[in-house]
């Protein structure tokens, strides 16, 4: 399996587990032919938001501009790297800024 199929499969798995945590959430695909670097999605739910960067592991190259995007964002809101290795972490990290 290629690359971007397993991170597909991961990013569907993991918008399902956000969706069932976060009820009523928007879950938006950003388009980084727009923004070189920007995060693969921007979750909005209720007045609280966060961006996700989908890698299909830890050890997944990151793109020019990204680490810069996912540390801004995260001092404006919430934004982190997530990949199955650190998944529940990150999901927990998510919980805790949005009960804030």
């Amino acid at each position: 399996m290629s690359k971007g199929v397993l991170e597909r499969k991961f990013q569907k798995s993991l918008k399902d587990k956000i969706r069932d945590l976060f009820k009523g959430c928007l879950i938006i695909k950003l388009d980084a032919d727009e923004l070189q670097g920007i995060p693969d999605l921007l979750i909005l739910w209720k007045d609280k938001w966060a961006t996700l960067e989908c890698k299909r592991n830890r050890n997944s190259t990151h793109q020019p501009n990204q680490d810069y995007y996912v540390n801004l964002m995260n001092k404006m809101s919430f934004s982190s790297f997530i990949y199955p290795e650190n998944e529940e972490e990150v999901l927990y990290e998510l919980q805790q800024a949005f009960q804030s």
